[in-house]
């Protein structure tokens, strides 16, 4: 990371202007590709078995295929080291790499779909986790790709058309292959989705190859082992303050995940119809982030990485007394959309200033291997520590518990005061250092 993480950039204009380079298109042809697949083997693939009159026990237990998501980290190394033949020459380790799993994921697409529940539900479980496992490599190429090809004042704008392809993709493979189902197979539906790959594969194609930092690793394989796996480790352990980095991406999301876990709880406990909830949080609140990424890419631009996650994690914390506020009011749909649209659009400036944050700590030597492990903890602390979310909010009530996730912010945000102290740039000379 950074010494002078605190990026000096010019005016707004020039923070805006990041966003119309060719590689930030490029950035989200590859964030729409990743998100495609995610639903196909989630809410898509589940909605497809309950139509099939598939159980919701044997439903769960096939939506177990998702792991390799989680686990992404171990075979994230190869990817930093493995050179394909012929491939490797033509287009470079990431693109070679990109361009062999987008083509098996859309097999693995048309592979699933010919699935015919509810019978042959082995062969379905079979194919999602092979469509699972190409989708978390293809996300690991694409994350590795976008912190190698930009500078780190570029860095949020990047996070922010990654989000913003990835949810695009999302609403095709969520909304657009439910829609479709009315009027055709799934067999047909799948393979529609596996052709709109072909939009990422056209970016990973148009795409320039990075400079590669890499240091050739070693041929013996227990020294390339090492190199791959344990190096990546060792560098982190060799910053600064690389506890304090830790816990603070483990906490930054603390907050706005254990109130995101009880928001459909607590929309329906306050009389609200499933299409109102929709209408807001599905529509308005999808729009409200992608605003709010793309307002967080502009501001790391702008401030810098620190600033944009202080200016990111102090809103979050706001926002979620809104939501307090809306507890005591009931059923109203003003309300609502005032705190879907603010959590949504502050949720989204965190978003892409965390992503650069994630982005900035990696070295170019190990990229794909420290994002992925970097996400993971992220991901751990977004699902393990919200498990709290329904003991507090059953104890506290629906505004002590909102008012309780805004103070659960606090912590990261001692720990970002700590990290800008660290990583404070030199004073110039003949000043003495801030504070």
């Amino acid at each position: 990371m950074s010494d002078h993480i605190s990026h000096e950039a010019g005016g707004w204009r020039e923070a805006v202007a990041v966003y119309t380079s060719r590689r930030q298109l490029v950035i989200f042809l590859m964030g729409f590709s990743s998100g495609l697949p995610l639903l196909l083997g989630f809410s898509t693939l589940s909605f497809w078995l309950r139509e099939a009159d598939v159980s919701l026990a044997a439903i769960g237990g096939l939506l177990t295929v998702a792991t390799p998501y989680s686990l992404k980290f171990l075979w994230a190394p190869l990817l930093d080291h493995v050179r394909l033949p012929v491939l490797t020459r033509w287009l470079g380790l990431r693109r070679s790499w990109l361009l062999v799993v987008q083509l098996l994921l859309m097999g693995s697409i048309v592979v699933v779909g010919q699935a015919e529940p509810p019978g042959g539900l082995g062969f379905l479980a079979m194919a999602a986790l092979v469509m699972a496992f190409l989708s978390a490599t293809q996300d690991i190429v694409v994350d590795a790709y976008r912190i190698e090809i930009l500078d780190e004042h570029e860095q949020g704008a990047g996070a922010a058309m990654t989000q913003a392809g990835y949810r695009v993709g999302m609403l095709a493979s969520g909304a657009g292959a439910l829609a479709l189902a009315d009027f055709m197979g799934w067999g047909w539906v799948y393979a529609i989705m596996a052709g709109l790959v072909v939009i990422g594969i056209l970016g990973t194609l148009i795409a320039e190859e990075p400079v590669s930092r890499r240091p050739a690793a070693p041929d013996k394989p227990l020294a390339f082992l090492r190199h791959a796996t344990l190096d990546p480790l060792k560098d982190f352990a060799t910053r600064k303050g690389w506890v304090l980095i830790l816990a603070f991406v483990l906490l930054y999301k603390y907050g706005d995940s254990v109130a995101g876990a009880m928001a459909n709880p607590f929309y329906v406990d306050l009389g609200f119809s499933g299409v109102e909830i929709a209408s807001v949080t599905k529509v308005f609140g999808v729009v409200m982030t992608m605003v709010g990424v793309f307002f967080g890419g502009a501001l790391v631009a702008r401030l810098g990485i620190l600033p944009a996650l202080a200016i990111g994690g102090v809103l979050q914390a706001a926002t979620n007394l809104i939501f307090a506020w809306l507890a005591t009011l009931g059923h109203d749909m003003t309300a609502l959309a005032i705190a879907v649209g603010a959590d949504n659009f502050t949720g989204g400036l965190g978003s892409a200033a965390f992503v650069a944050y994630l982005s900035s700590l990696c070295n170019l030597a190990f990229t794909a291997t420290q994002y992925a492990l970097l996400t993971s903890l992220m991901a751990f602390g977004r699902t393990m520590l919200a498990a709290s979310s329904g003991w507090l909010a059953q104890g506290l009530g629906w505004p002590g518990f909102f008012m309780a996730t805004a103070l659960l912010a606090i912590p990261a945000l001692v720990l970002l005061y700590f990290l800008s102290r660290l990583y404070a740039p030199p004073a110039p000379e003949g000043e003495a250092p801030a504070g």
